[in-house]
């Protein structure tokens, strides 16, 4: 059987600029979450991922959740720092919010919600990025070897890259005053990522100085040839990081257009539980809509989700009755019905019923 493939695109200046301060478990999360959005549909800007997964991803294990509290503290404070025309520079998170909840199945899960000043760099771009399949990262082993790989698979197709030996530690995110010898920089970074890249992805590469300070002086800058590596063959099995059913399940859906029926609803409702909302309904749009205004009507509702699941459900056994139609409804796959109004009388009517059947 084929190997699925689970695309990252990332953009060439997000490349350039990512943070110093990521750990290798960060890399690979971020890593994760550009698999899993679709850059081209704001929409997916939410990832949600079951909450062992998240465990396996940042080598966690059963802990405190003030622990956990911090580990997700850490990765709001990851932060871009975008250089200027004018010579000064623009600086926000890249990420704005954390989350770990039950969702209505009772199963516990990890989301996490791209900055607003972050989505150019994540979405609708057309030019000036590079992709890499996921499985090419995550078995990497350092910071070094998973920086090395985006640094140079992004220069692939050129077939080299020049990079000033300054330039290369920034990108890596080596401070300037570590390696200070070339030597020790040449042993343990440059031979180490040639070795492991060489192992474990689909690229390539040999290096050779390119410039130095003075004849025989201090080598300044290097130069990369990067070639495919046409002797490897993966052997990472994916699920040790990720479920790959939830993965390849959310690029499928989050591409579902049918859910456009359902952009009424303003929350930040990721596209996994759109669908399972519209499935409920059986694709009828209308009868959503109407729970929805009844759910804003109501307010204070913690998980609008599980609600909206439960009110349909009922609904759909017959416990509210249809008005007369009052408004049209866009046609998807789920339906070839035009929309109906409901009652709000009786939708509230089987809300109350819903919070008695569940005391007793």
């Amino acid at each position: 059987m084929a190997r699925k493939k689970f695309l990252v695109e990332k953009r060439n200046i997000l490349n350039d600029i990512i943070s110093r301060e990521f750990t290798l478990q960060e890399l690979r999360l971020f890593s994760i979450y550009l698999g899993k959005i679709n850059a081209r549909q704001l929409s997916t800007r939410i990832v949600r991922l079951p909450l062992k997964d998240f465990f396996k991803i940042m080598d966690l294990q059963a802990i405190r959740v003030e622990y956990l509290k911090g580990v997700t503290h850490n990765l709001l404070t990851k932060v871009v720092c975008l250089p200027t025309s004018t010579g000064g520079y623009n600086q926000f998170q890249l990420f704005k919010r954390c989350r770990v909840e039950k969702d209505s199945y009772g199963k516990w899960y990890f989301e996490i919600d791209a900055h607003d000043d972050a989505l150019p760099l994540l979405f609708d771009y057309k030019r000036d990025y590079f992709t890499y399949e996921l499985w090419n990262v995550l078995n990497l082993e350092s910071i070094n070897q998973f920086r090395m790989y985006e640094v140079l698979k992004q220069f692939e197709k050129r077939g080299e890259r020049i990079l000033s030996v300054l330039e290369l530690k920034s990108l890596l995110g080596i401070e300037e005053k570590e390696y200070l010898h070339y030597h020790d920089f040449k042993k343990r970074v440059l031979n180490a990522c040639q070795t492991a890249l060489k192992e474990k992805t689909d690229i390539c590469f040999t290096y050779e100085p390119y410039s130095r300070n003075g004849r025989g002086g201090k080598i300044q800058a290097l130069r990369f040839v990067i070639t495919k590596n046409l002797d490897h063959v993966d052997k990472l099995n994916l699920e040790k990081f990720v479920d790959t059913e939830t993965l390849q399940d959310a690029k499928q859906t989050e591409t579902t257009p049918e859910l456009a029926c359902l952009d009424f609803i303003t929350e930040s409702i990721p596209a996994i539980d759109r669908l399972s909302i519209l499935q409920a309904a059986q694709g009828d749009a209308a009868l959503v809509e109407s729970l929805y205004e009844l759910a804003k009507r109501q307010g204070n509702i913690e998980n609008l989700v599980g609600w909206l699941i439960a009110m349909l459900k009922k609904s759909m056994e017959g416990a509210v009755s249809p008005k007369i139609e009052v408004k049209s409804q866009k046609k998807s796959r789920f339906n070839n019905f035009e929309g109906r109004g409901y009652d709000y009388d009786e939708l509230e009517r089987l809300e109350l019923q819903l919070l008695k059947d569940s005391m007793d």
